[in-house]
């Protein structure tokens, strides 16, 4: 009897802590809250997102993109300039929960080049479910702001040229004003020494 107590004991203290493990995991493993309104549909956790279209990563819990970069890997904000059209709302992406996936960005590279340029993936901010309703929505706020950033460091530019242009044109205006003035200043010197 005491044998028969004590293996119900280990089996329900196993139980326990396997059931306990297992909700420590659960609750780990969620980050639907952090995914992004472009992110694909129907994952509970997602690490990173490899995209194919740009070759680059996006770490979900960062809020960063993760591209290659004058020889290393870099984590920004922002994607790169030569991408800064790119629909992240239309591209494929790939969730992967492997640790670090860059470094092994060759085999990922062969392994999904099959979804460059596909564009028809269910994405967060389409969904109904349920589990999408409070998810994290910065990325898309974060790239607007950037893409205005980028405007207005534009415009601002675009302006000094032309206060520039302006200034220039200015200079040529006054010099052409000086030369009629002196012009017109021998002009009349010439006709009043002929009137004497």
């Amino acid at each position: 009897m005491k044998k028969l107590f004590f293996t119900a004991v280990i089996l329900v203290s196993c139980l326990t802590f396997k059931n306990a493990n297992a909700q420590v995991h659960f609750s780990v493993g969620v980050n639907i809250g952090n995914q992004p309104d472009w992110g694909p549909v129907g994952y509970d956790n997602a690490a990173y997102y490899y995209i194919p279209d740009i070759d680059g990563y996006y770490d979900v819990s960062a809020h960063q993109y993760i591209y290659f970069e004058n020889n290393v890997w870099v984590h920004r904000p922002y994607l790169p300039y030569r991408f800064r059209n790119y629909d992240l709302y239309h591209g494929y992406k790939v969730v992967i929960n492997d640790r670090d996936p860059w470094l092994r960005n060759s085999s990922y590279r062969v392994r999904y080049a099959g979804f460059r340029g596909r564009r028809d993936q269910a994405i967060i901010r389409n969904s109904r479910d349920a589990r999408y309703r409070n998810h994290w929505r910065g990325v898309a706020q974060d790239e607007r702001a950037r893409q205005l950033d980028e405007r207005n460091r534009n415009l601002n530019q675009r302006a000094r040229q032309l206060n520039r242009r302006d200034n220039h044109l200015d200079q040529r205006a006054h010099h052409i004003d000086q030369r009629a003035n002196d012009h017109n200043k021998d002009q009349h010197d010439k006709d009043h020494h002929h009137d004497h």
